[in-house]
């Protein structure tokens, strides 16, 4: 009786951290996308463009002042983004490591996050709201 009480309490948390634990990859895997257009930049030097698009659940990296395609990642369903200022759902990353700035509100299923990439450094920052 005992055992079987502990197993009823138990399957509810392990799930509710399995659920946290799928939406904290699902935000590193957008921010990684991020992340590699800065390194990119910086080693081919030739800037490059993420472009996010979220009613098509993708995002497209571009390359160089004809915006060639390097790349085209699916974003997974359950994951929103949400750009401030909303029309601001690209961010150009410089030769010099510089960025345009950008700042995304990312939900993955209950959990919210913000994710920022600094005008100045390039770095991208996630933070749990």
């Amino acid at each position: 009786m005992i055992l079987m009480l502990l197993a009823a309490l138990s399957v509810p948390v392990v799930g509710r951290s399995s659920d946290a634990i799928r939406s904290r990859a699902e935000v590193a895997g957008f921010s990684a996308v991020l992340r590699r257009a800065r390194e990119r930049a910086i080693t081919s030097r030739q800037s490059h463009t993420v472009v996010i698009d979220p009613p098509n659940h993708k995002v497209t990296v571009l390359a160089g002042p004809d915006g060639e395609v390097r790349e085209t990642r699916p974003l997974p369903e359950r994951l929103t983004v949400e750009a401030t200022p909303p029309p601001a759902l690209s961010v150009r990353f410089e030769p010099e490591g510089t960025s345009s700035g950008a700042d995304y509100k990312v939900r993955a299923g209950d959990v919210l996050y913000r994710v920022t990439v600094d005008p100045i450094t390039g770095r991208v920052k996630n933070t749990k709201l």
